[in-house]
């Protein structure tokens, strides 16, 4: 589907890559492309806002992998080698020779760490957004028994694989689909899309290969070699806030400190990947930076395509 929103062009399609019809959204047809690669289990319609004012200046690529959306899954291994795979095919597919922005939130932060270390000169930039670390095996180290009581990797990847042979119906009596206070002022399209998402048996089952294998993927993506000196800034989210929120949730505040604490020292360790690089603490966000202050990421990203070295 093509439309013309305020002279900015939108572009929601299919490609096919490895044999998977993949669901691709575009805005924009100017500058530097920007790509951004979503968390695990989000959807690319949450960053609505940050791509809105992104696609005025540049042009946005978006995709759903397998499973996620109305991309199609198969037998697939999920883990960051096949985004890899797929981000490069797309990037042949959709014509993009240049060197690009890589924005990778959470999950799509080890993805992208991968990508550049396979394919250095197709980036010209990497934005790291509270990013999944090569190191996340310290965070099974830490002794937070209560906040490892649902969410080890061993339970979350029994969950999806739960979830995945559930009907849509079954899922939306669990899951119980919700939008947050930020989501509501999303078009409607777009909410009722978001709602859709969440109750996607094909989610879960990429939720849990990709669970399953990201602590291996790490370790690959540690041993390709050195990262390349790539411009690059690292956005983190906001500890006390971060803190506060789960005290209210009725967490412990001191596993909380512990794992903020050791989360944001993985954060800052990934400044060190590039001499061009620098930190940047988005005040009063959570995991979810790209909603809760997409003023922070539009202004870096808008930075690094303006001025690489900053």
């Amino acid at each position: 589907m093509l439309k013309n929103t305020q002279e900015v062009i939108h572009i929601r399609e299919f490609l096919t890559i490895n044999h998977n019809k993949i669901e691709v959204f575009q805005k924009g047809t100017n500058g530097t492309p920007i790509i951004i690669l979503t968390g695990m289990g989000c959807s690319f319609d949450e960053w609505y806002d940050v791509t809105e004012s992104l696609s005025k200046s540049n042009r946005v690529v978006l995709f759903h992998r397998p499973g996620l959306g109305a991309s199609e899954i198969r037998q697939e291994v999920r883990n960051t080698q096949a985004v890899v795979n797929e981000l490069n095919e797309l990037m042949l597919l959709l014509g993009i020779l240049e060197p690009v922005i890589v924005v990778g939130h959470s999950y799509g932060g080890l993805c992208t760490q991968h990508f550049v270390k396979v394919h250095p000169r197709k980036v010209a930039g990497i934005v790291l957004v509270d990013s999944t670390s090569v190191d996340l095996k310290v965070l099974d180290e830490l002794d937070i028994p209560v906040l490892n009581g649902g969410s080890t990797d061993e339970v979350w990847a029994e969950k999806c694989g739960s979830y995945s042979l559930m009907t849509q119906e079954e899922l939306r009596k669990i899951i119980n689909p919700t939008l947050t206070i930020k989501q509501k002022q999303f078009p409607l399209d777009v909410q009722q899309r978001l709602l859709d998402f969440q109750i996607n048996p094909h989610l879960y089952k990429a939720m849990h290969s990709e669970i399953t294998n990201w602590k291996k993927d790490a370790d690959t993506i540690k041993n390709l070699g050195e990262f390349p000196n790539v411009p690059l800034i690292v956005i983190g989210r906001d500890k006390e806030h971060t803190i506060r929120l789960g005290t209210e949730d009725g967490l412990p505040e001191a596993e909380l400190r512990l794992f903020e604490e050791t989360w944001q020292e993985l954060i800052t360790d990934q400044v060190k990947l590039s001499q061009n690089s620098k930190l940047i603490v988005a005040k009063d966000a959570s995991h979810s930076i790209h909603m809760d202050r997409p003023d922070i990421l539009i202004e870096s990203i808008t930075c690094l395509v303006n001025d690489p070295s900053f």
